[in-house]
C-alpha cells in the first residue's frame, strides 16, 4: 500500500488531485487494506443529489437532479460570475455563498424548499 500512497502524494505535488481527493483515496486504501466491506457502508454524502421539482398547474413540469459535488463547484463560479455582471449584480449581491456552502459541508439533507401556490403549482428542492 505504501507505493500506491506515494503515488497520490506525487499526483498532488504535480497538481493532478487535491489535498481533499488525496485523502479521499488514501482512506480508500486503508480500508480495502483493513478488509472493510464498502458496500455495507451508508451513502458518501458527496454522492448525493440536490433534486428540484416543479409540478405546475398547466403540467409545465421540471425536474433536475444535479449532484452535490457540481452544486459546490457551481455555486462559487456561478456567484462570482453573476457578481460581475452589472445586470445580474443587483440579484445575487444579497445571496450568502458561504452559508449555502456550509450547509453542504455540514452534510445537510432532506426537504429544502416545500412550496404549494394557490393556483396549484408545486415547488420541492431536497437533498437525496
Amino acid at each position: 500500500m505504501s507505493a500506491e500512497i506515494e503515488k497520490i502524494i506525487t499526483m498532488v505535488q504535480e497538481g493532478k488531485v487535491d489535498a481533499a481527493k488525496a485523502s479521499e483515496l488514501i482512506r480508500v486504501l486503508k480500508d480495502r487494506e483493513s478488509g472493510s466491506d464498502l458496500s455495507s457502508k451508508s451513502p458518501v454524502y458527496a454522492d448525493k443529489m440536490l433534486k428540484v421539482r416543479i409540478v405546475s398547474a398547466e403540467n409545465d413540469n421540471v425536474s433536475v437532479n444535479v449532484p452535490i459535488k457540481l452544486v459546490k463547484v457551481v455555486l462559487l463560479a456561478g456567484h462570482n460570475i453573476a457578481a460581475s455582471i452589472p445586470q445580474s449584480e443587483k440579484y445575487v449581491k444579497d445571496i450568502d455563498i458561504a452559508l449555502l456552502l456550509d450547509a453542504i459541508e455540514n452534510e445537510l439533507d432532506g426537504q429544502i424548499v416545500d412550496v404549494k401556490s394557490a393556483n396549484g403549482d408545486t415547488i420541492s428542492v431536497a437533498i437525496e
